[in-house]
């Protein structure tokens, strides 16, 4: 069963018309590479309901959402900025996962305890984002995704400003947050690391110009034997 299905779904951003045609399995991987502006934060937008696609289908979950609100798609997401609210504490940002409400339920406000414990923040409840670390706010922000358990788990360069180890832990951390679920999330990770790739993806995805022009095995997409992926890895020939 297939968890998103884009079906000639296009988006015109100023002269440039982008069209994604791309299904990825329910409980899949999936790593999206490609040069700035290819696309790929746009596709992701598009699979939040962030843009409405001008044509083509949307399907997440075997359900059309093309025209389906943000909140009501089977999505949570991760950003690059980490997207927490700076006048609550970790334990309320989490906890909007599943409450929008001021007032928490005790069962709600423990649950966001376990889930920020479970990603080695135990004890940091009532810091606010500022008086976390740029890593700390980045597990704020997975704990919270992860407790929403919804189906697709879209991931928009969330490590990007973390050095390479801290970046590899994190990458580490949501693998382990996912295996811990009796439903795998599908993943969907944009990222400018071929390695953050090789290392946790199923599948990779590699993008051009609007365009999904390659998608196959870490092993396969990463070897460079494309022109193109070889020209975005470095490796053309002279």
């Amino acid at each position: 069963m297939n968890a998103i299905e884009l079906d000639a779904a296009t988006f015109r951003h100023e002269a440039e018309e982008m069209r994604f045609d791309l299904h990825v399995e329910a409980g899949e991987w999936l790593a999206v590479i490609g040069p700035s502006g290819a696309g790929k934060s746009t596709l992701l937008d598009i699979l939040a309901g962030f843009l409405a696609p001008s044509s083509g289908i949307v399907r997440l979950d075997g359900r059309d959402v093309t025209t389906v609100l943000p909140a009501e798609r089977p999505v949570s997401m991760v950003f690059q900025d980490d997207n927490l609210f700076p006048h609550l504490s970790a334990e309320r940002n989490v906890a909007l996962g599943l409450s929008p409400t001021w007032r928490l339920p005790a069962a709600v406000r423990a649950r966001a305890r376990e889930a920020l414990a479970r990603v080695g923040l135990a004890g940091l409840e009532e810091r606010r984002p500022s008086e976390l670390s740029g890593g700390e706010r980045q597990r704020v922000a997975l704990a919270r995704a992860f407790l929403r358990e919804r189906p697709i788990l879209l991931l928009d360069e969330p490590f990007a400003a973390l050095g390479p180890a801290l970046r590899g832990d994190m990458l580490d951390l949501v693998a382990a947050q996912r295996s811990r679920l009796s439903r795998k999330p599908t993943i969907v990770m944009v990222t400018h690391h071929p390695q953050d790739a090789a290392g946790h993806a199923d599948r990779v995805a590699f993008l051009e110009g609007g365009r999904i022009v390659l998608t196959g095995s870490p092993a396969d997409v990463l070897s460079g034997r494309h022109p193109s992926v070889a020209a975005y890895l470095g490796r053309t020939e002279s």
